[in-house]
C-alpha cells in the first residue's frame, strides 16, 4: 500500500479533511469531507468563536482524527487559519485537537498566502498574475510569476466579515478595499494581469456562471470570468431567490448565504487592483502545503504529464508504451508548438485507458476520461483536444463528438484526429509492446507517408496494419508506403 497523506484544515468557514494518494506531483484525492462550522461568523462582533461553532468543530475533529487512523494515514497535518489565529478563545479548539492527538500548526497570514500561491502554481504552473485566496476570516493576495511566489499579504476581508462592512452604507466596501490596498501598496498592481480565484465562495460563483451560461464543460478549474461578467452575475444574484439558487448543481447550500458578499468583494478587489480577468484555481492552501514540501525537481514536473502517466499505468496494459508512442509519433509533427506537443504526449500516455471497456464504448470512455478526469495544467480547449485524440485512437468516427466542437477550434481538433490515427496505427503494428515501436519509424518523403520496418519486423505489416496506415496517410493528404 502506498503511504497516504492527509490534511485537516481548520478554516474560518469550514473544517475539512482531505486524504491524498498517488503520485507526489499530483496526488489524487482519496477522501474529502467538510463541516461548515462557521468559526469566524461572530468574530468581527465578539472577537470570539461562537459556542455552537466550537462544538461543531470539536465533533468534526474527533471524526476526522478517527478516520485518519482507520484509513492508515501515514502523515497527517492539521492546520488552522484566521479564525483560530485571531479569536480570543481559539486556544480552546487547539487544546481540543491536541487531546485527540492532533498537533495544530497555526498558520500566519503570510503562511496562508504562501500556501495559496504555491497551490495555484501546483495546478497552473504557468500562472503569472495575482492570486486571491478568499476564506471566511481573511483574504490573501499573492504575486506569482515564473513558477515562484514573490510578494504576499493578508487582509481582514474574509467573506464572513463582508456583510458587516456592507451594512454601514452602499459604498463602505469599496472605500474599505480601496483604502487597504492603497495603504499596503497593492493598489493598481493587477493591471493587465489575470486574478486567480481560490476559495469555495469564488469557485461557487464560477459554477453559477457555468450553469447560467450553459457552458458545456462543468469543470471549474481554469474557468475564466471577466470583470464585466462578474458584475452581471452580481446583478443576477440580486434577482435569484434562495430556492432558485438551491436548484443549481454543484453549489453547496452552505455557500449560498455569503455568495453575494463574495461577489461584491471580488468586484471591489478587481477594481482596486486594476485587473479585468479572473481564472479559477481548484487548488489552494492544502495543495500548496503539499507542493511546498516537494523537491525542486519534483515541482518542475509537468502535472498533466505526471497525472497522465499515473493514470495510463493504472488503466493501461503496457506501462512504457505511452512514452514510446510519443517519441515514435513526434517526427510527423515536428513543427507543433510546445503546448500542442505536451497535449500529444498526454494523449499517448492515456492511449490505452479504454481497452477494458466494452468494445462498443471504448471511444466514449476516452472522451469521458479526457473531459472529466482529474487533470490540471490544462484548459477546456486542451481537454477537448485530448478527448478528440483518444476518441479517434480508440476507434471513434472522425467527426468531433459533442461538446468538443464548442471547446476547441476545428484546426486543433483536426490535428488531434491525426494524432489519434497515428496512435491507432502504432498500437496495431506493435500489439502494445515495446520492440516493434523501437525498431520502426514513420517519415514523410516525396508525398508519401512511409512506415519503415526491418528484417523480421516486415511480417508485422498485416492487412489490419496496412488499413490503418492508409487511413492516416489519406487524412494527411499523402500516399501510404511500407518500406
Amino acid at each position: 500500500m502506498r503511504k497516504r497523506t492527509a490534511i485537516i484544515d481548520i478554516g474560518s468557514n469550514s473544517v475539512r479533511f482531505v486524504v491524498y494518494d498517488g503520485t507526489a506531483r499530483l496526488p489524487a484525492t482519496l477522501f474529502n469531507e467538510k463541516v461548515m462550522a462557521g468559526l469566524g461568523k461572530e468574530l468581527a462582533e465578539t472577537g470570539a468563536i461562537a459556542a455552537d461553532s466550537l462544538a461543531m468543530a470539536r465533533g468534526a475533529l474527533a471524526r476526522f482524527a478517527r478516520l485518519a487512523r482507520e484509513m492508515r494515514v501515514h502523515e497527517l497535518r492539521t492546520v488552522a487559519t484566521a479564525a483560530v489565529r485571531e479569536a480570543s478563545n481559539g486556544d480552546e479548539l487547539i487544546h481540543a485537537a491536541e487531546a485527540l492527538g492532533l498537533r495544530v500548526e497555526l498558520l500566519s497570514g503570510e503562511q496562508e498566502a504562501m500556501a495559496a500561491g504555491m497551490g495555484v502554481l501546483s495546478g497552473i504552473p504557468e500562472a503569472d498574475g495575482i492570486v486571491g485566496d478568499l476564506g471566511g476570516g481573511s483574504l490573501e493576495l499573492v504575486r506569482v510569476v515564473a513558477g515562484t511566489v514573490t510578494d504576499r499579504i493578508s487582509f481582514p476581508l474574509g467573506v464572513l466579515r463582508i456583510g458587516a462592512i456592507r451594512a454601514r452604507d452602499e459604498n463602505a466596501l469599496a472605500r474599505t478595499v480601496s483604502r487597504m490596498l492603497e495603504e499596503s501598496g497593492w493598489a493598481g498592481r493587477g493591471k493587465e494581469m489575470p486574478f486567480y480565484l481560490v476559495g469555495g465562495s469564488w469557485r461557487s460563483l464560477a459554477r453559477l456562471d457555468i450553469h447560467l451560461s450553459g457552458y458545456p464543460l462543468p469543470v471549474a478549474h481554469q474557468y475564466a470570468l471577466s470583470l464585466e461578467r462578474v458584475m452581471e452575475l452580481s446583478r443576477t444574484l440580486a434577482n435569484l431567490s434562495k430556492a432558485e439558487l438551491k436548484q443549481i448543481p454543484d453549489i453547496s447550500s452552505a455557500r449560498l448565504p455569503t455568495l453575494d458578499d463574495a461577489t461584491a468583494l471580488l468586484i471591489e478587489v478587481l477594481a482596486a487592483l486594476g485587473s479585468t480577468k479572473t481564472i479559477v484555481s481548484a487548488f489552494g492552501l492544502r495543495e500548496g502545503l503539499l507542493f511546498a514540501r516537494l523537491a525542486p525537481e519534483q515541482r518542475r514536473e509537468d502535472p498533466l504529464i505526471a497525472a497522465a502517466r499515473e493514470e495510463g499505468a493504472r488503466l493501461g496494459r503496457f506501462a512504457e508504451h505511452g512514452d514510446l508512442l510519443d517519441a515514435w509519433i513526434a517526427p510527423l509533427f515536428a513543427n507543433e508548438s510546445e503546448e500542442m506537443a505536451r497535449l500529444r504526449h498526454a494523449a499517448c500516455l492515456l492511449a490505452d485507458v479504454g481497452w477494458h471497456a466494452n468494445p462498443e464504448f471504448r471511444a466514449e470512455r476516452g472522451v469521458e476520461i479526457a473531459l472529466h478526469g482529474h487533470w490540471v495544467g490544462i484548459d477546456a480547449a486542451g481537454r477537448a483536444i485530448l478527448a478528440q485524440t483518444l476518441y479517434t485512437a480508440l476507434g471513434g468516427a472522425m467527426a468531433a463528438p459533442d461538446p468538443l466542437g464548442l471547446l476547441a477550434g476545428p484546426e486543433a481538433l483536426h490535428r488531434a484526429r491525426l494524432w489519434g490515427l497515428t496512435i491507432r496505427l502504432g498500437q496495431r503494428l506493435s500489439g502494445g509492446v515495446a520492440g516493434p515501436i523501437r525498431r520502426s519509424r514513420l517519415e514523410i518523403e516525396e508525398g508519401a507517408l512511409k512506415l519503415c520496418l526491418k528484417g523480421h519486423d516486415k511480417a508485422l505489416y498485416s492487412e489490419a496494419v496496412e488499413k490503418r496506415h492508409k487511413a492516416l496517410a489519406t487524412a494527411m493528404g499523402l500516399e501510404s508506403v511500407a518500406a
